[in-house]
């Protein structure tokens, strides 16, 4: 396979474009942003996938009125809400893999990826909640990318049924979430280091996998993954569109700002093999490639 197979993501950045089932009546952001926080402290997996799905509604142009953190305890719930199970360890304790020719192995990979695709609903409802005063294209963009995480995690969460387990059945890390805490009180941060480094990372690593799982017999996971690295295309583009814009109005230079981010954010560093076709077409430029290549060494 082709280091970036994928069709390209369609395109995510026209202002004022709906999901096809926007109701007629755009909310306000304010209620926008209370509902977006309703669905990231609900604890059941598939509630909030569900939830997360059918938040994706057409949003009023009007001027956000800034809400902070302080709304979660009106919501009555913990930011974020996630089910008793799968119990959260370091990751040095997560299982090791396992062979992916037998089923109970392709389960802990499957597994894996439903988790990082949950942590991924939350991250993109608390981009939403989280940070007022951002343009109304903004929040239509993390509805949008909380709806797809939610369409990936269903996807692998059926497909671990069909093996005989279900999400919760394996221990699980909560490094992405570690992230979102370090970079909660400025989205310039969270945009440099959510989608730009944790999220991009699946660039990378996702035809690595979705051969393994080709190769092993299951298609129908190779086949999620597909849909998965089309979809983060489009997620890191996202991420890449508001670093920029942010970038502009602070007056600083992308490059520099982001090296001075990832480090006091301790963010990881990243290690080839990249996938550079998938980033391209996810909007890093060339001189953020020769950055990033140089600095994994």
């Amino acid at each position: 396979m082709p280091a970036y197979a994928a069709e390209p993501a369609p395109n995510r950045d026209t202002p004022g474009q709906n999901h096809p089932g926007a109701t007629s009546a755009p909310l306000s952001l304010r209620s926008l942003r209370e509902r977006a926080l309703a669905v990231l402290v609900e604890p059941d997996p598939a509630a909030k996938a569900a939830a997360a799905r059918a938040l994706r509604v057409s949003v009023s142009e009007a001027p956000d009125d800034a809400i902070g953190p302080g709304l979660q305890l009106e919501a009555g719930g913990r930011v974020p809400g996630r089910p008793a199970r799968p119990e959260l360890v370091p990751p040095q304790k997560v299982e090791r893999r396992r062979s992916l020719q037998d089923p109970a192995g392709r389960a802990v990979l499957i597994h894996a990826l439903a988790h990082i695709e949950f942590n991924a609903i939350n991250l993109a409802l608390d981009a939403v909640w989280r940070f007022a005063g951002m343009p109304a294209a903004y929040y239509r963009d993390w509805l949008q990318v909380a709806d797809e995480e939610a369409l990936h995690f269903t996807l692998l969460a059926a497909h671990l049924g069909k093996l005989g387990f279900a999400y919760g059945d394996f221990p699980a890390h909560n490094s992405l979430w570690e992230m979102a805490d370090r970079t909660a009180g400025d989205v310039l941060a969270r945009m440099a280091l959510v989608p730009r480094t944790l999220e991009a990372r699946g660039l990378d690593a996702s035809p690595v996998v979705r051969t393994r799982l080709a190769d092993a017999g299951d298609a129908e996971a190779a086949a999620i993954i597909d849909i998965i690295l089309r979809d983060e295309v489009g997620h890191v583009a996202i991420g890449n569109r508001w670093y920029r814009w942010l970038c502009e109005q602070r007056a600083l230079d992308p490059v520099t700002t982001y090296a001075d981010l990832a480090e006091r954010h301790q963010a990881p560093r990243l290690r080839p093999p990249f996938n550079l076709a998938a980033r391209r077409a996810a909007g890093f430029d060339e001189d953020e490639l020769a950055w990033l290549t140089g600095s994994a060494g």
